[in-house]
């Protein structure tokens, strides 16, 4: 049996510029998660940590960034850990690349028996104690050109039982991935014929299975930007050869502090903005990233301000936003007679509610509010991929919100009564 610790996209020493003050707040937070994953490596005696690409932010760091950095490998070589590391697409193995720069074995006092760097010079390492070669496919320019799994066969190394890879780069998906700098597929994967593929570049967690070959993102440790989703935590990977199968089994770990949250809240059941600012504040949190979708009929006598509940609840966690997805209630009393301005007014918008309500109710969607909070795209996929740009085209329930407060001011404004917008 062979026990690994999975990591990638530490990315230490992140200038962060557009967070000001808490720029430095983060960074340490990603230190901190760095420290941890050796802590949580030594407490469960793994065999081998391995660290899929960009565990510095950039090549320019200064020297005691990187003395950190090699006094926590360090660490691993003193537990009898060996450590096997790639560079990414921030840490390039290009001319200026920090892993020329720096002897990282050296500086952790050890030798690259424990602390292996794989370039494009040395693209394995053959660890005979691990009966194991870890293949590191790696290329010196942030744009690959081409798959850095093209026509590789792990087979044809007999070195070793296990065979373990190492990639920093995006998954295919079609129109979504194709512009990134490192791009290959499920298929290239499945003929590797690996046992593990451990994958870097993705912020966010996600595993799989091609072919015989399991394969797995660990997520940044702590996220990189503020608000990420899916970040936060570390792989412990076991291979196990149970008669001649070589199964694979991953644990998800918790390294990070960062946390983040979303909370959808039914206005209906609220009845003044202190009401609501006691209901969030019971999720207070400093390690929490909140973000508070209102849903629901809004009615037209509860009055909220938005940004004062923002200020308000600023301070009770790591960053907090509230988004409003109500659908404003219409105004109550009997409806205007049809022969008058405002009755058609009202005759018209509310056919065209009627419309979209019927067109809605065709294609099978669900209700307005479920239907807004669920179009966030998976965690992974946003942070991969880049989407290219098309026409905007309004979601329904947007359109319907939309219309309801149409009909709403346009009642109250035709009506002479006061109106909050």
């Amino acid at each position: 049996m062979l026990r690994l610790l999975h990591t990638a996209d530490v990315h230490l020493g992140a200038r962060h510029t557009d967070l000001g003050e808490r720029a430095a707040v983060l960074r340490e937070r990603q230190f901190t998660a760095f420290r941890v994953t050796v802590d949580l490596a030594v407490a469960e005696a793994v065999d081998l940590v391995l660290i899929a690409g960009d565990l510095f932010d950039s090549n320019t760091q200064p020297r005691r960034s990187v003395e950190r950095v090699a006094a926590e490998l360090g660490r691993l070589a003193k537990a009898s850990i060996r450590t096997v590391i790639i560079p990414g697409t921030h840490d390039v193995y290009d001319g200026a690349s920090i892993y020329r720069s720096y002897d990282l074995a050296a500086m952790a006092r050890t030798t690259p028996e424990w602390i292996a760097v794989l370039t494009p010079e040395q693209p394995n390492v053959w660890l005979p104690s691990l009966d194991a070669v870890v293949h590191g496919r790696v290329f010196s320019t942030k744009r690959g050109p081409k798959s850095p799994l093209e026509g590789f066969d792990a087979r044809s190394d007999r070195r070793a039982t296990w065979r373990i890879g190492m990639v920093h780069g995006a998954l295919a998906i079609p129109g979504r991935t194709d512009g990134d700098e490192v791009v290959f597929t499920e298929e290239e994967i499945a003929g590797t014929a690996l046992d593990y593929l451990a994958l870097g570049h993705w912020h966010s967690a996600i595993e799989g299975r091609a072919g015989n070959v399991t394969y797995a993102y660990s997520g940044a440790p702590e996220p990189v930007a503020i608000d990420q989703d899916g970040a936060g935590q570390v792989l412990l990977v076991k291979l196990e050869d149970r008669g001649g199968r070589h199964l694979v089994s991953i644990e998800p770990k918790r390294v990070g502090q960062t946390r983040s949250e979303k909370l959808d809240l039914d206005i209906s059941g609220i009845q003044s903005q202190p009401a609501l600012l006691d209901v969030i504040g019971r999720h207070a949190d400093s390690n929490l990233v909140l973000e508070v979708r209102l849903s629901g009929l809004l009615p037209d006598v509860l009055d909220v301000d938005l940004d004062e509940v923002e200020r308000a609840m600023a301070p009770s966690f790591l960053r907090f936003r509230i988004r409003d997805l109500t659908i404003p209630a219409l105004p109550e009393g009997s409806p205007p007679p049809p022969d008058t301005v405002i009755g058609a007014f009202v005759r018209d918008v509310e056919g065209r509610i009627a419309e979209l309500e019927k067109a809605a109710e065709g294609n099978g969607s669900r209700p307005i509010a479920a239907t807004q909070a669920s179009t966030e795209p998976p965690a992974a996929t946003a942070t991969a991929a880049t989407s290219s740009a098309g026409p905007s085209v309004q979601d329904p329930a947007e359109q319907l919100a939309d219309l309801r407060e149409v009909l709403r001011l346009g009642r109250h404004l035709l009506e002479g009564r006061p109106v909050t917008l």
